[in-house]
């Protein structure tokens, strides 16, 4: 894997790259953090406000995984509610549901503070549009707005008629929507390198192109690098689908799958006022979905469907064209100009894992195509772990996950049959 960016629009309008250096000779540091996305720039940025000293090693460039390839979308789905909801329901009794719905905007409150604390441009948005596909999948949004309204959110959350539709959206392909303007989108790479300049001009170390080779693990663990090597009280793991490390340990826990992306070249302002007037984000119901949102210079941003062979999609416009001109037949032969696939990090359960290898080995991921908000939800997890308050993190790590004893080739057949069946149920509701 090269280590330069993707080819997407988000590389293309970066504010400012970066340029750690390599880790060389020996560091010492309160926590090593080993990935340097949003899990792990989320942690570290969470843990040097606290006054402890962070040591970010990427192998890559900050953000050069899925927090920098992903839809921009912050929203309040959870991956995995309804199986955290039967599992935790022992530990937590009746406070599980609150638990839960309130797991579902922390991570919206965490990114709203830090783009107004540290003055990030991220291109920070309200609104957004879970659109029903088909008549049955209003049923559901009429349920989520009823919940939301019941906690408080009256104000925030609409019923959208069919009749209504083509005032949010110039497309005649959804019978309703829930409309949430709590729900925000943003440019997701910009968000991570805002962050962790913060974390850094609050004294954490960061190293990009430093792949680690070794986690020793005893009472000072040691992240070992090829030119360099970091002594630490703790070590976070937050590679996520990437990371190759623990193999013994951590086989058969998470599994990539590729998903794709395409921009379109900008359209103008009367065009993409057409388009989606109150420039809002979107997904619809499906198991298998297609999401959008207009960018900041009115481009299209598209993506859908999810490869489970664990290999990236050869051509994702090609993949997804006929998608868009389906949602918005005035974009019928649009140009598009940026391409790009990441791979999501998928659980069988969909509950994101965090737990511990040693005693102060710890680990964070799986968040199954919702990682923007809830990395950031994890990361406040994982710094309040680190610094002694346990509950949260005790309620994720005591959850039961699947393991696949077979490798990373079957686990994703496995998912591939998983996901044609839901697809089947699909046609049925």
């Amino acid at each position: 894997m090269t280590s330069q960016r993707s080819n997407s629009y988000y590389t293309a309008t970066l504010n400012q790259e970066t340029s750690y250096p390599r880790l060389e000779g020996e560091v010492r540091v309160d926590v090593a953090i080993i990935g340097g996305g949003f899990t792990g720039v989320s942690t570290a940025l969470e843990l040097a406000e606290r006054g402890l000293k962070v040591a970010i090693i990427e192998a890559k460039k900050v953000g050069w995984g899925a927090t920098g390839r992903n839809g921009g979308q912050v929203t309040g789905s959870l991956s995995g509610d309804e199986a955290m909801r039967k599992q935790m329901r022992a530990k937590l009794g009746d406070d599980v549901d609150d638990f839960i719905w309130n797991l579902r905007w922390r991570g919206h409150e965490i990114i709203k503070k830090r783009v107004e604390k540290y003055n990030i441009q991220c291109d920070l948005k309200h609104g957004h549009l879970h659109a029903a596909y088909k008549p049955s999948h209003m049923d559901g949004l009429k349920a989520n707005y009823d919940e939301a309204v019941r906690r408080g959110m009256g104000d925030d959350v609409r019923i959208v008629s069919a009749a209504e539709m083509p005032s949010l959206l110039e497309t005649n392909i959804y019978h309703g929507a829930l409309h949430n303007k709590r729900n925000m989108h943003l440019h997701s790479l910009n968000l991570c390198l805002g962050e962790v300049r913060a974390a850094e001009s609050l004294g954490a170390l960061v190293f990009e192109e430093s792949p680690v080779i070794d986690i020793i693990h005893g009472d000072l663990p040691v992240v070992v690098t090829e030119h360099g090597r970091v002594v630490a009280n703790s070590v976070i793991l937050a590679g996520n689908a990437y990371h190759k490390l623990e193999k013994r340990k951590m086989a058969g826990m998470i599994f990539p799958a590729s998903g794709g992306i395409v921009v379109t070249k900008p359209l103008g302002e009367e065009v993409a006022a057409k388009l989606n007037p109150q420039d809002l984000a979107v997904y619809d119901c499906r198991f298998v979905l297609d999401y959008y949102r207009m960018t900041a210079d009115k481009r299209l941003l598209f993506g859908g469907g999810a490869n489970y062979s664990g290999r990236d999609s050869r051509d994702i416009a090609g993949e997804l064209r006929p998608a868009i001109e389906h949602t918005f037949p005035r974009l019928k032969g649009v140009e598009i100009e940026f391409q790009w696939s990441g791979m999501m990090g998928i659980v069988i359960n969909r509950i994101p894992q965090l737990g511990k290898l040693s005693k102060n080995v710890w680990y964070a991921q799986g968040y199954s195509g919702h990682g923007v908000a809830t990395t950031h939800i994890v990361g406040e997890i994982m710094a309040n772990a680190v610094t002694g308050s346990m509950e949260k993190f005790d309620t994720f790590a005591g959850v039961s996950h699947i393991r696949l004893p077979f490798g990373d080739w079957v686990g994703n057949q496995m998912l591939a049959v998983g996901m044609w069946y839901y697809q089947m149920l699909e046609r049925l509701r």
